[in-house]
């Protein structure tokens, strides 16, 4: 892989970002309305940030030039979960009980095809065709079982880290400093032109996040995990990939019972990254106003 694809992949990234959002403004398909959400104050906020991330990262990761087999599995993870994250944003039913991954999985199980339920199929069966295309920084393993337990814990990564940055965008500007600087350490890996495309995806996101004129969504969010996924998947040697892999499953399971936001908030450290660009949050009635 050329150095020089690397500051390509992140300038493409973001130019194609700010392009394609610029583009969907003026021309939001199906109208303004379709792509209007209620954010945590209760504001409407758009989710086109999400494709315009998708495009973004797509492109940089197409002219960085990271390999054949390299960008056509960062490119087959990332299509694919922004376009089965968009499903979820956009065709979700708003009076379905089934949250979160067990509830989806729970609802699979009892032969109810959520859009939720969709995305997991779906992110999981292109985690795994991009584990496949993927050649592994630490070499393939000797023998037939060990590619195949390798490719599998590879596929696992790519959707857990998908599902995970989904999960964290919760509050403007989370998802996107999570994503950066988890990517950031893998830029002169063989992973780099991934990680590149999806530091230069998020600087030009970030401001409109921050600002809560626009969120991720499914869509932005998966295709983001998707994309550091795999430049783990890329760039890490297999012990950190399966360090990364317990990691992001440990992470999930907590989330299951445990609110991400709550224990930001009460780590003093996390609360001022978290807060770090963001709206001061409303004052609460009678704490410092007047009635």
């Amino acid at each position: 892989m050329s150095r020089a694809g690397r500051p390509a992949a992140a300038l493409v990234a973001a130019a194609v970002t700010a392009a394609a959002r610029g583009a969907l403004d003026w021309q939001p398909p199906g109208g303004a309305t379709t792509w209007t959400r209620t954010n945590h104050r209760g504001e409407p906020v758009s989710l086109l940030e999400g494709p315009a991330v998708v495009a973004g990262v797509l492109a940089g990761v197409l002219v960085g030039a990271g390999g054949l087999r390299a960008t056509a599995a960062t490119a087959t993870a990332v299509v694919g979960a922004g376009a089965f994250g968009l499903v979820d944003d956009l065709r979700e039913d708003p009076g379905t009980r089934a949250k979160g991954l067990r509830g989806h999985l729970g609802a699979l199980a009892r032969g109810q095809l959520t859009t939720g339920g969709l995305k997991v199929l779906g992110i999981g069966a292109c985690a795994l065709a991009a584990a496949t295309l993927a050649p592994p920084a630490g070499g393939p393993a000797g023998r037939p079982v060990g590619r195949v337990v390798d490719t599998l814990a590879s596929a696992a990564l790519v959707a857990g880290t998908a599902n995970l940055v989904n999960l964290l965008d919760l509050r403007p500007g989370r998802a996107l400093k999570a994503v950066s600087l988890a990517a950031a350490p893998l830029v002169g890996t063989g992973g780099g032109v991934a990680a590149c495309a999806v530091l230069g995806a998020a600087s030009t996101a970030v401001e409109a996040d921050l600002a809560e004129t626009d969120m991720l969504g499914d869509s932005g969010a998966n295709a983001l995990g998707a994309a550091l996924g795999t430049a783990l998947v890329l760039g890490a040697p297999r012990p950190v990939r399966l360090a990364a892999l317990v990691g992001v499953v440990g992470l999930t399971l907590v989330s299951e019972r445990v609110s991400f936001t709550r224990v930001i908030e009460r780590t003093p450290v996390l609360r001022e990254i978290d807060a770090w660009g963001r709206r001061p949050a409303a004052p609460r009635a009678g704490v410092g106003t007047t009635p």
